[in-house]
């Protein structure tokens, strides 16, 4: 691996997935196994650490511009309802970045990109849960950066291009989402819904695997017009959006599928540009 760190579309699941007791199936796998798997390979996969982590998460949506984490340890926003109490004890006493905060606002802004900063606010499940997984230890800081309330592709490939420099500073970008959230049809297996999913998702694959970056981008921006689209993202795409910013901080480099699993046979999908 260069010395350039790459850029990952990481799927975060479903709520407080690795504290809940799921049932097996016959070979003794739970739902959540392959994202468990998956995600805890990413430190050895990467094979050596970043300094700070920009964390790019789909739950966090309703800012009119990209809004950066300036809490120096934040707590936790627990963003998901009805769980087990237990769910509500988690506790990730990861640092934030100060200087990577400062250095992502002054990347914006050289783009002509306004931004702001938060002061408050904590990790989200989008952002806890992954990188729990992650680095269980909490021994990496992590810095969180806001969608834009727009949710719109193209002014987040910008923001993704105005990031993009991080990835030679030591940073590891990671957006967090999901390539599938449909949440009425999320516990269910019809099967004409599991055709729509199937479709949009090799559709998503091969956008991003596009080799030339202004066609890819082009592609990624057409995702409405994609006949599958809108049942795969209801009641609105904030979890898709995040892949936007990766497609835009992966720069010249094309995505590679590095995971891909199915929920009640809905497939899901994380990518790696780099």
């Amino acid at each position: 691996m260069s010395e350039r760190f790459p850029v990952y579309f990481i799927p975060h699941g479903g709520g407080p997935w690795p504290f809940m007791d799921f049932p097996k199936d016959a070979a003794g796998r739970g739902p959540w196994d392959d994202l468990a798997d998956f995600l805890t390979g990413i430190d050895a996969e990467l094979g050596r650490r970043p300094k700070a982590v920009l964390v790019i998460s789909g739950h966090w949506e309703r800012e009119p511009v990209p809004t950066v984490s300036t809490a120096p340890a934040p707590g936790m926003f627990f963003d998901y309802y009805n769980f087990p109490p237990h769910t509500y004890q988690i506790r990730y006493p990861a640092s934030n970045s100060l200087p990577l905060a400062a250095r992502a606002r002054a990347l914006l802004a050289e783009s002509g990109i306004a931004s702001a900063e938060d002061g408050e606010r904590g990790f989200d499940h989008g952002v806890f849960i992954p990188l729990m997984m992650i680095y269980p230890h909490a021994d990496v800081p992590i810095t969180m950066i806001s969608l834009k309330n727009t949710l719109d592709a193209e002014s987040h490939f910008a923001i993704g291009r105005a990031l993009e420099p991080l990835r030679d500073e030591d940073v590891l970008i990671l957006a967090s989402g999901m390539s599938y959230h449909n949440m009425r049809e999320f516990r269910r297996a019809l099967p004409d819904h599991v055709a729509e999913a199937t479709r949009f998702d090799e559709w998503l694959t091969a956008a991003v695997e596009d080799a030339d970056p202004q066609t890819r981008a082009a592609r990624l921006a057409s995702w409405h017009q994609n006949p599958d689209a809108r049942a795969c993202h209801m009641p609105d795409h904030d979890h898709l959006v995040p892949l936007f910013v990766a497609a835009g901080a992966g720069g010249s480099d094309a995505a590679k599928c590095v995971f891909r699993s199915t929920i009640l046979g809905k497939p899901y999908s994380g990518y790696r540009f780099g």
